[in-house]
């Protein structure tokens, strides 16, 4: 999952595109911190009536404010606008919310967004007081932090819409809805005599806040849906889950993945696209999906970044994966190269991290591990097998080894300092690999090879791993000696290794330097903007994109 599972319910719901945020009422600013490593770009602004919480949030944002925010003005520069500003349990406890919300909407960027989460006065639990005589309004509460207005749903739906904004989506915090469902159920025969249905209570009570996004105007909503190849190695994850989760978190997009294509009608005024994981469309199965998609009303996208032609399917007809959809993404300029002769629709977003990991790695200056993690590469590490094997004789017990996947090439390590982990899932893979200070990547010279993409060293650069990497691909992105080592052959390989182990803190560096350059340049926030821009492209251009794909399918019906 690009969110862990016990982040913030808000957090994921912050544009991962966001260049500029602004936490109104931060705390300690704990909430946008979390974001930091998803978008390391972005500049993340903070406003709090307490001193002391601004003290605690500022070595956590980049600008921290101490003032009263109903009376004071926004004390930031932001030319281009806030891409999204939080209002997190801070509506409740503010005079006139709306007066603030309307002159804040200003310094919104064109897309901006606000984040509004505020408490649901329906709560069971709020109702439950009231009934056993528990609840109490604290007079010697901070008056900063009494609650002075109620909403539910209806009335914030209302004043939202007041205030002049756009509503995109509203989401419900639900601690407890079991419980919830059992206090209406108690409830029902009075419930009932006052003509409540019962069972819309309990689902008006079971939120104990609810989150809400709005925009100053309103744009065309997207659906973007697409299917997923079982999740072996990453690929599934890098290609498809973490790109549909951080185009999610636009609100104007509804993003996911589907186990199944089921067939809707269009029409709605969205704009439709389905992207299909390596897809393997062959004969009247294969047309028939394609025709289905075309009369939801969806544009068709094939997902693929490997040379088609080493697998079977191609030779079964399966190229109507490509000339058969309207446009086609992929990894890399080579494999665009090689997909343009089926389609000439193509856009190109490279591999990239979808969250920074913590650092975990060169704590033991006596010990360096060496991590190996790939399916189907005993062609390209075979070669190389001997210079490992030797330089872990001379290394001893310093010299460790974490393999995962590959039971061949653990197999063939003469060392008993050796730890090997079967297929697994890909964020136990970065664990592994996170806690390695060597990864070893070769990938020997061949057309297949060529057209791959810089993954692993972008896996690796971003748990701070140094890498010793194939001249083929990484010299794309691997500057030797700075952010890594290069090698053509085994004898430069042994060499490196050498290197490595010899200057541990020379690998360090050069492993900081690499993270440096994904934190710069290959963080999945920064394609979000891109991608959405190009499936919006493809549904402008509809018509035309239409009639291409009609043609190139009369073409290769003739030509069969």
């Amino acid at each position: 999952m690009l969110f862990p599972s016990d982040a913030s319910d808000l957090l994921s719901r912050i544009p991962l595109s966001a260049r500029t945020i602004l936490d109104v009422g931060c705390g300690s600013g704990a909430l946008v911190a979390a974001y930091r490593p998803l978008n390391p770009r972005a500049r993340l602004l903070g406003i709090d009536i307490d001193p002391v919480q601004t003290a605690l949030a500022t070595p956590h944002l980049h600008q921290v404010a101490t003032m009263d925010v109903e009376t004071d003005p926004l004390p930031f520069d932001v030319p281009d606008g806030i891409d999204c500003i939080i209002y997190d349990d801070i509506l409740e406890h503010l005079r006139d919310p709306w007066a603030m919300l309307h002159r804040h909407a200003e310094a919104l960027s064109s897309d901006g967004v606000m984040l509004i989460c505020v408490p649901n006065i329906d709560y069971w639990r709020l109702a439950e007081r009231l009934l056993r005589g528990t609840w109490h309004d604290s007079q010697d509460q901070d008056p900063h932090h009494r609650q002075l207005r109620w909403f539910n749903l209806d009335s914030m739906r209302e004043n939202l819409i007041h205030a002049g904004l756009t509503l995109c989506d509203v989401t419900t915090r639900e601690p407890d809805g079991d419980q919830a469902a059992q206090f209406a159920a108690s409830l029902a025969p009075g419930l009932e005599a006052m003509d409540i249905d019962p069972q819309e209570y309990a689902r008006r009570a079971a939120p104990s806040h609810l989150i809400w996004r709005v925009r100053k105007e309103p744009r065309q909503r997207m659906i973007l849906a697409g299917t997923m190849l079982a999740p072996v190695g990453g690929v599934s994850d890098v290609r498809v889950v973490y790109p549909m989760e951080a185009i999610g978190t636009d609100p104007m997009v509804t993003a996911g993945v589907v186990e199944r294509v089921e067939f809707g009608q269009g029409g709605d005024g969205n704009a439709r696209i389905f992207v299909l994981h390596r897809p393997s469309l062959i004969g009247e199965q294969g047309h028939t999906l394609l025709q289905g998609l075309a009369q939801a009303g969806f544009l068709v996208v094939t997902e693929f970044d490997d040379l088609p032609e080493r697998f079977a399917m191609m030779r079964m007809g399966g190229d109507l994966g490509f000339y058969g959809v309207h446009a086609v993404q992929t990894s890399t300029l080579a494999m665009a190269e090689a997909l343009r002769r089926y389609n000439p629709e193509i856009a190109v977003f490279p591999n990239a991290v979808g969250a920074l990991p913590a650092v975990r790695n060169f704590a033991d200056p006596r010990s360096i591990t060496l991590f190996f993690g790939a399916l189907n590469r005993e062609h390209d590490w075979l070669p190389f097998m001997p210079a490992i094997n030797a330089v872990a004789q001379m290394a001893g017990d310093r010299l460790k080894f974490q393999v995962v996947h590959d039971q061949s090439f653990f197999d063939a390590l003469e060392s008993p300092h050796k730890t090997f982990t079967p297929t697994c899932d890909y964020e136990t893979y970065l664990d592994i690999l996170g806690r390695s200070e060597i990864s070893f990547m070769p990938l020997s010279d061949t057309p297949f090879n060529r057209a791959k993409s810089d993954l692993k060293f972008i896996e690796a650069a971003s748990c701070r791993v140094a890498t010793l990497a194939s001249t083929v691909v990484y010299s794309n992105t691997v500057e030797d000696g700075r952010n890594g080592l290069l090698f053509r052959d085994p004898v430069q390989f042994q060499a490196g290794l050498l290197r490595l182990l010899a200057m541990p803190e020379m690998a360090r560096e050069m492993a900081d330097t690499a993270r440096r350059y994904v934190i710069d340049n290959r963080m999945l926030a920064y394609q979000v903007a891109p991608r959405i821009a190009w499936y919006r492209s493809l549904w402008a251009r509809r018509d035309a994109l239409n009639l291409a794909r009609h043609e190139r399918m009369q073409r290769n019906r003739i030509a069969a």
